[in-house]
């Protein structure tokens, strides 16, 4: 890890496990659409308590964005980090990433930009994504193959066609390899996400971190898939901490991994402690 990409670790909660315990972030909930169905996910309803990825109690535009980042800064100085994370995928609206990303970096200069995507549209936007100062980017990987990735993706749309199995799989797995490549040419500090499911992609998970090497990914995360109600993964148990911990220390030797994550919501805000 060279000098550059140890200082923009220093300050971000996430990518920097020490750095959680002072500084927060917020995530910008202005993306609602997804280019992707994945088969542990369901976006239809909200709970206040409920903490997971791709929840959110409302939208906002990139102007609201802004207004509640300016206002927020009045009275937390401990917010380090602007994130967007959905709560579908931010690259599939782009345009409203994009501009919330550009809005709040004209107003809030010292502040990180952090973006969260599933790759599937990331390669034709890395350029702006360069350009407007975005300097974290984190990947969801959840297969390094079309048999396993398959299986957790229902389908996938690209240049507004929809890809079902294998096929949606493999033009994903392209994708992400491409914008991943692109950001690490670009100097770019790279997360790879890797949700965890039992019986799907667990013993598949040493691929994805050998492949996340070669990308010369930054850091790792692997994240236990949570159950969720009206999804065809519905019944499958969340693997236990004991076997993410196992999990972690097989592949930790060769790629770094994030062992404090708290799955946020794509309205969270705050250290990470506080959910």
């Amino acid at each position: 890890m060279n000098f550059y990409t140890r200082a923009f670790l220093n300050n971000h909660p996430c990518f920097n496990k020490k750095a959680s315990a002072a500084y927060g972030r917020v995530h910008l909930p202005v993306a609602p659409n997804c280019n992707i169905q994945c088969n542990f996910c369901n976006r239809i309803y909200d709970c206040a308590n409920e903490n997971r990825p791709g929840v959110t109690g409302r939208v906002q535009s990139p102007d609201e964005a802004a207004l509640y980042v300016e206002n927020l800064f009045k009275f937390r100085q401990d917010i380090s980090v602007i994130g967007i994370a959905g709560p579908g995928d931010p690259m599939c609206d782009a345009d409203k990433t994009l501009a919330t990303f550009e809005k709040c970096k004209a107003r809030f200069p010292h502040a990180l930009l952090c973006l969260s995507t599933n790759g599937l549209s990331l390669p034709e936007h890395v350029d702006d994504i360069v350009r407007i100062g975005v300097s974290h980017v984190t990947v969801t990987v959840n297969a390094v193959t079309p048999d396993v990735g398959g299986k957790i993706y229902a389908w996938v749309r690209h240049k507004n066609k929809i890809y079902r199995g294998e096929d949606g799989a493999r033009i994903l797995g392209e994708r992400q390899e491409e914008g991943i490549r692109k950001l690490k040419e670009a100097r770019m500090i790279v997360k790879i996400n890797t949700v965890v499911i039992p019986g799907v992609n667990m013993d598949h998970v040493p691929r994805i971190a050998k492949k996340a090497k070669e990308w010369q990914a930054d850091i790792m995360n692997c994240m236990a898939m949570i159950p969720v109600h009206g999804t065809p993964f519905a019944n499958i148990k969340s693997p236990l901490n004991e076997e993410i911990r196992s999990m972690r220390k097989l592949i930790g030797g060769s790629m770094a991994q994030m062992t404090h994550c708290s799955r946020c919501r794509a309205d969270a805000c705050g250290k990470l402690c506080e959910g």
